[in-house]
């Protein structure tokens, strides 16, 4: 069980990282620079590249990506999204200042977490930071929203205002959009203008479609096949030379590559000696046995199969995803000018 679970937590890096992108919407206003330090609060430097442009994924990609939003157009979505609920928000005379999207952008451009599928990858950075990722990507840009009233919220999300949980920490900053016990549907108007089905929010996702298109779907594939590609013969074969090179080099123990990041992630997230020793042997035995080709080449195969099992519904997603993408664009476009 604890082995399956780190699989799902290396599966799952870029979605959570693109989460807590998007839970941060639910804070603070568009300022153009973070208070304390001065940085731009959206800064596309820091953004993941589409494509991995150095270490051993370079110029890595798996079929499924093909039906996965990138990073970008995650952005694009969420803040023409944004850009409409203000708008909404305003019609009822309320101004609410929404953070802005891609402040905290994740390693990866898209849920297949290529750069750290199968491990760590990059040896540049493994020889700096280990196993941890580089100090742009541990930072958080906080972009607090305002207390809203009771109506606001109403407005905002069609539901009445969650009360505040008794807990105190991650537990008590859920999001006003989540799902919350104890909410009840808003009131029918305010301001004597009648609200909208689901709020501004509801209207914002209306206006931009995209709500049959199911991310959850592809990232449940990518998992299954990951999975899948860790019982292959040649997989194993690879993954078993990987571990005695390890051995070879005085880690011995280390079953598969996701211990070696168990092993190597440090309780404070700064890279010791240790670590970083660990990590870029780590990468030197995956390029001496081949690992991450071998294992890519397996999962590839096993995705196109996927893939022409399930055509229909996975072209649906990326047609239903493409429309969403060019709707938010054209949204931005036009509160641009």
């Amino acid at each position: 069980m604890k082995r399956t679970q780190r699989i799902a937590a290396a599966v799952a890096l870029a979605a959570s990282a693109l989460l807590v992108s998007a839970c941060s919407s639910a804070g603070p206003g568009p300022a153009t620079a973070n208070a304390a330090d001065e940085k731009p609060v959206v800064d596309k430097a820091n953004w993941p590249e589409k494509v991995p442009t150095s270490g051993l994924a370079k110029n890595l990609t798996l079929p499924l990506e093909e039906y996965m939003p990138s990073y970008a157009d995650q952005v694009a979505v969420e803040q023409a999204a944004s850009d409409l609920q203000e708008s909404c928000m305003k019609g009822y005379g309320i101004d609410l200042a929404l953070p802005r999207a891609g402040a905290n952008p994740p390693p990866s451009d898209n849920d297949a977490n290529i750069e750290r599928r199968y491990g760590i990858t990059d040896r540049a950075e493994a020889a700096k930071y280990g196993y941890e990722l580089p100090p742009a990507l541990r930072e958080h840009t906080d972009q607090p929203l305002r207390e809203l009233s009771g109506a606001e919220v109403e407005v905002l999300t069609g539901h009445t205002k969650p009360q505040a949980p008794q807990t105190q920490g991650a537990e008590a900053a859920q999001p006003l959009t989540a799902p919350a016990q104890g909410v009840k549907p808003a009131r029918a108007e305010f301001n004597g203008k009648k609200l909208k089905a689901g709020g501004c929010v509801g209207w914002s996702k209306g206006r931009l479609g995209g709500e049959e298109a199911d991310p959850a779907f592809v990232a449940q594939l990518a998992g299954d096949s990951l999975l899948a590609s860790m019982k292959d013969a040649k997989v194993v074969e690879a993954v078993g030379a990987w571990s005695s090179c390890m051995a070879g080099k005085g880690h011995p123990g280390l079953a598969d590559p996701y211990k070696a990041m168990d092993q190597g992630v440090t309780a404070d997230g700064k890279p010791t000696a240790e670590s970083i020793a660990l990590a870029v042997d780590d990468i030197d035995c995956k390029q001496q046995t081949d690992l991450v080709k071998i294992w890519s080449d397996v999962e590839s195969a096993i995705q196109s199969g996927q893939i022409a099992d399930n055509r229909s519904r996975l072209t649906g997603i990326k047609a239903e995803r493409g429309q969403e993408v060019t709707a938010a664009r054209e949204q931005l476009a036009a509160s641009a000018r």
